[in-house]
């Protein structure tokens, strides 16, 4: 590992020149485009009622059924779990087969994902192109996406035992459920940034406008926590998944006839209705949603007449439309009954927004502290300099 470079001020996170600079970011770049898709298949996965069809887990992966009598065997093992007899009863071979296939192809995408980032990453060790920071976060970041497959696995364990009350259907927990999402979203904002900041090492630069700088960290200490904000609402909405919850209540803007519906604390203790209550969680949801979308817009507000770098105006614009489709989204899947198609564009809906909250904090972040004393210390030479000449012609003028 190098020890990284610094010139003028700017910290890189390669070694190599240009060369390495494209060749480290363009693999980070579909890294997290890969976890991107891994998402999107995960909800399609879980609306599909997928997830379980696959009743065991090794960390290597196996080969899918490839002969009759193997389906039959997967078949059977299926037949035997609750879901099996709580939700898919009198399931043919051929439907079995679908969710089948959904949940190898979710498994198996992340393996790859495995490969794809593991191979390169030993490249570029070896060719020298990784500094010692930027090998300590992507260390990391494998690390988790190691553990995000036991995860996984463990989330999917939860759906295989018996349901907790009598006539209850099979389903994951949906604390397990929401663990394995942030997890999924920790993985691909660690990778995005990182690809971020290894396209662009360069952070905002002293040389701009004193206006400029100020209205940069105006605007941070408002998009940092809007950014949790939207992080927190993708959150919830995993609890509105775990417990079915979108598919109770489909009316909009009240939720039946009332606009705080009934039983909301009716769990005890208090705290599991946040988090059980099928009410509370999509009354909890809809809470978050309208307090992003509010949030988004006095974000663009306060940028209104801010001395703002083009790109940030650009995402703080972008971030605002993104609200408004995906706002839309979920009330188009609430009042439909959460069809999969709906489902899926909801969750997409706010990863993009998300990763376009990240590429705004991206955008707007601090200035390395070496470019500051870099630029100070030529501030100083310069005005060295500059007394020197005035006090040169002076005593020429005097002589």
């Amino acid at each position: 590992l190098s020890t990284g470079a610094v010139s003028l001020g700017t910290k890189e996170l390669v070694s190599g020149g240009n060369v390495a600079q494209k060749a480290v970011s363009r693999w980070l770049y579909v890294c997290s485009g890969w976890v991107f898709g891994m998402v999107v298949l995960g909800g399609m996965t879980r609306l599909t009622r997928s997830g379980l069809s696959m009743t065991d887990w090794k960390f290597t992966g196996s080969l899918p059924p490839l002969s009759a009598e193997e389906w039959e065997k997967e078949f059977d093992k299926y037949r035997q779990s609750p879901e099996y007899r709580t939700v898919n009863k009198g399931m043919s071979l051929d439907e079995f087969k679908f969710i089948y296939w959904m949940e190898y192809a979710h498994r198996m995408s992340g393996r790859a994902l495995g490969v794809v980032f593991a191979l390169p990453f030993g490249y570029f060790l070896v060719k020298g192109y990784i500094t010692r920071e930027l090998g300590a976060r992507l260390g990391v970041l494998l690390a988790m996406g190691a553990g995000q497959g036991l995860v996984g696995w463990w989330m999917v364990k939860s759906g295989l035992e018996e349901p907790a009350t009598e006539g209850g259907h099979a389903r994951v927990s949906p604390y397990r459920l929401a663990t394995h999402l942030a997890s999924a979203f920790v993985i691909y904002s660690g990778l995005l940034w990182t690809a971020l900041s290894v396209a662009s090492p360069s952070p905002p630069s002293p040389h701009l406008p004193q206006v400029v700088l100020q209205s940069m960290a105006r605007m941070r200490r408002l998009v940092l926590p809007v950014s949790g904000l939207v992080g927190l609402t993708a959150l919830s909405g995993a609890f509105v998944a775990g417990n079915d919850a979108g598919r109770a209540f489909n009316t909009f803007p009240k939720m039946g006839d009332d606009w705080i519906p009934e039983g909301i604390l009716a769990l005890q203790p208090t705290i599991k209705n946040f988090f059980e209550n099928t009410a509370t969680v999509q009354f909890n949801h809809r809470v978050l949603a309208t307090t992003t979308l509010l949030s988004i817009g006095a974000v663009w507000l306060a940028s209104r007449g801010l001395a703002l770098p083009g790109p940030a105006s650009k995402l703080i614009t972008g971030a605002v439309h993104m609200t408004l489709l995906q706002v839309s989204l979920g009330v188009y899947a609430l009042l439909s009954y959460v069809p999969v198609h709906a489902g899926v564009a909801h969750q997409a809906g706010a990863l993009t927004l998300f990763t376009i909250m990240v590429a705004l904090a991206h955008t707007l972040r601090r200035p390395f502290r070496g470019v500051t004393e870099t630029t100070r210390l030529m501030n100083r030479l310069g005005q060295s300099k500059y007394f020197l000449r005035c006090l040169s012609f002076w005593l020429v003028s005097n002589a």
